[in-house]
Order: structure tokens, then C-alpha cells, then sequence
């Protein structure tokens, strides 16, 4: 149990600090877990640091317990994901790691997958996305032609739909007053332009 907490923390990205606020724990705490420091843990914890690592609770359960104890997962219909900051729906702007909020998805779509959610900023996708909506993406370093994706630029992240062409790729807007950014395959690799993840949900905010 103690490998895997610290292993999701580290593929989510999330800190000690983050995973005992959520959980209701001290920093030092989890920071005992991850070393095995401590072996038992409450039902409601196990709940709730299930949540914030998107795995099945009953991962983090003894083998004996697992048998035994079903109850645990009955209500665990859903697991919460980070919302990393914002994203620009307009001019790229710099992509931030910090934890602005949660969002709750089905648990079922986080079994094979990593997901995570950003704010849109800016009116580039109007009108279908707008300022302040919510996306949530599915971490995956590539996407088919014509989907919605954030795309680092550099150090910049966007919210775009991409266009795979044979010599490069084109960013595209929903709202026509934004020109599309065209990018070659030598622009692609010395620009470091690179897919974070797919847009699989959108979440209009009012």
C-alpha cells in the first residue's frame, strides 16, 4: 500500500500537503503512509485518499481486508480530480501546476486512465467553450486530427482543436476572429509544441 501511495502521488503530481487537506491528515501523516510507518488506516480515510489518487480503495486495503470488507467501495461511485490552474481559450499562456479545485468524475473513467481538469481563460473557442468553463482531459501525448486538445507551446499551454497535416499541424479556434497557428515539423520539435491531453468533457460554469 505505502509503493503505490507515493507512486500515484507522483504521477498525479500532488504534494503531501495537498493529499492531507483533502484527506483531513497532517503533511507528516501522509509522508508515514508512503514510508509504511503506518499499516491500518480508517474506513474514511481510505475513502477519501482513494478519491484524490483515482484508484479503487480496495488497492489500498490488507489482501484479508479486501475479501471481507466490500462495504468500503459501495458509495464510490465517483473519485476527484485536480483542477490544474487555467488554460487560455485565446493568446497561450503560461501553463501552472497549481490546484485550484476539484472536479468529480465517474470512477469508472479513471481505471486505465490519468485525469485532470483546467480552467479556460480567454474566448478563442467561443461560442461552444467559454472563460471560466471547465475541461476535463485525459493525460495522453497525442490525439487524433480534429479533436480538442491543450497543446504546450514552449512553456505555454491552450486549448485547441488540432489538425494533423504531413508537414505539420494547425491549432484551431471555434471563434473565426482567431487566425489558426499553423506549425511545421521543425517548428513542432524546436518549439517544443506537445500534446498534454485530450478534451473529453466540458463543464459550463454560470
Amino acid at each position: 500500500m505505502d509503493k503505490l501511495i507515493k507512486k500515484r502521488r507522483k504521477e498525479l503530481n500532488i504534494t503531501l500537503e495537498e493529499i492531507g487537506n483533502y484527506v483531513g491528515v497532517s503533511k507528516a501523516t501522509v509522508q508515514r503512509w508512503e514510508t509504511g510507518g503506518i499499516s491500518n488506516m480508517r474506513r474514511d480515510r481510505i475513502k477519501k485518499l482513494s478519491e484524490i489518487l483515482q484508484i479503487n480503495p480496495q488497492l489500498l486495503l490488507s489482501a484479508e481486508e479486501a475479501l471481507t470488507d466490500s462495504k468500503i467501495t459501495e458509495d464510490i461511485a465517483f473519485v476527484k480530480i485536480p483542477v490544474l490552474g487555467t488554460v487560455a481559450a485565446g493568446v497561450p499562456i503560461a501553463a501552472q501546476q497549481d490546484i485550484i479545485g476539484w472536479e468529480e468524475v465517474p470512477a469508472e473513467w479513471t481505471k486505465n486512465s490519468t485525469l485532470f481538469a483546467l480552467k479556460l481563460k480567454g474566448d478563442s473557442m467561443e461560442p461552444r467553450m467559454a472563460a471560466g468553463d471547465i475541461v476535463i482531459v485525459k493525460k495522453q501525448s497525442d490525439v487524433e486530427s480534429g479533436q480538442i486538445a491543450i497543446v504546450l507551446v514552449g512553456n505555454e499551454a491552450t486549448c485547441k482543436k488540432v489538425v494533423k497535416h504531413a508537414d505539420g499541424i494547425v491549432l484551431i479556434s471555434n471563434n473565426t476572429k482567431y487566425a489558426p497557428m499553423f506549425f511545421t515539423i521543425k517548428d513542432i520539435e524546436e518549439k517544443n509544441i506537445t500534446v498534454l491531453g485530450r478534451v473529453i468533457e466540458l463543464r459550463v460554469k454560470f
